[in-house]
């Protein structure tokens, strides 16, 4: 299991970069309730001095692409006439993508990703959030309304067939939650024959249906919805991403995270389909960012706050089918 901060001493470097890449599954639903009434949020400029999660000079180092990576009629011409990068992805996403009630700033990984992004096409960190869910996703990049999805978004062969991926940027894998003092489930096969709640269109499903197919399933569409529904006892056991499990039971101490991962999930950056000109251009940035550091930064000021140990190596790009 991911050690938390101040708790037992880390495990071996290989275990532990195994367990440190367990970043928060299926946050594509995780609505904040402060979004505005469009549904999205155009994310403020850094505050001087920055905050604990986003310094103000964490963008600071990060590349800009030349006029030349940048052909004219691009998408990537396209989102810098236009001024700002449209992000799909979560305002209250633990440790990824959460806005901040005091300073406005949408802090966390995914959240530093997208704007290292902006910056690299614009030149400044320039991102409107919009909220988007598990299911909606393809939506959004198809029909324009989004350039980019960085919401945890587990690449499959399936889903390539209506999105591209870029990277992927990240590993992560499914583990399971009960109340506190459930006593019965410790594997994922203990979940067969049980009522088992995961959020709506997410890999969790087939997962669950695969190591406990006469486990009865109830989908929300967003991570809260499913902790609540956990606390409200419409199920015995929450399964979601390791990490998110740990960013949920740090802030609610009713939840238990049990076992360890039982899927590797890697993580994709969303494209509109067929967009090949895009998706290099995405690519060719991730490769930089990681060579430079950056990635690694990014994932010290979010998950590294709760996660001991360094940061893991981030998966080679185009790894993994549908890549």
């Amino acid at each position: 299991m991911i050690q938390l901060r101040g708790n037992a001493p880390a495990p071996s470097r290989t275990r532990r970069a195994a367990l440190t890449v367990m970043t928060v599954l299926s946050l594509a639903g995780a609505v904040a309730a402060c979004s505005g009434g469009d549904g999205s949020s155009a994310v403020p400029p850094a505050p001087a001095g920055g905050t604990n999660s986003q310094p103000a000079d964490a963008y600071a180092s990060a590349p800009v692409a030349t006029a030349a990576d940048i052909p004219a009629g691009s998408t990537m011409d396209k989102i810098k006439q236009r001024g700002e990068l449209l992000v799909g992805g979560s305002l209250d996403a633990p440790l990824l993508s959460q806005q901040n009630p005091v300073t406005g700033q949408v802090e966390g990984f995914d959240a530093d990703l997208g704007k290292m992004l902006a910056k690299y096409i614009l030149g400044k960190p320039s991102v409107k959030i919009v909220n988007s869910a598990s299911e909606t996703r393809e939506a959004l990049l198809s029909n324009g309304t989004v350039d980019v999805v960085f919401q945890t978004y587990t690449i499959t062969p399936e889903r390539a067939e209506q999105v591209a991926f870029a990277g992927p940027y990240y590993t992560s894998g499914l583990a399971i939650a009960v109340k506190k003092g459930t006593t019965g489930i410790a594997k994922p096969e203990d979940l067969d024959g049980k009522t088992v709640i995961a959020g709506a269109n997410t890999p969790a499903i087939p997962a669950i249906k695969k190591v406990a197919p006469n486990a009865k399933i109830v989908t929300f569409g967003s991570d809260p919805e499913c902790v609540q529904a956990l606390k409200q006892d419409r199920g015995v056991a929450y399964v979601q991403d390791q990490s998110l499990l740990v960013a949920d039971g740090k802030s609610d101490p009713e939840l238990q995270v049990v076992g360890e991962p039982f899927t590797t999930d890697p993580y994709g950056i969303g494209l509109k389909h067929g967009d090949d000109q895009m998706k290099k251009f995405v690519n060719d940035w991730l490769k930089k960012i990681q060579d430079a550091g950056l990635w690694q930064q990014a994932w010290k000021n979010s998950i590294g706050t709760v996660v001991q140990g360094e940061a893991p190596a981030p998966p080679a790009i185009g790894s993994v089918p549908g890549s």
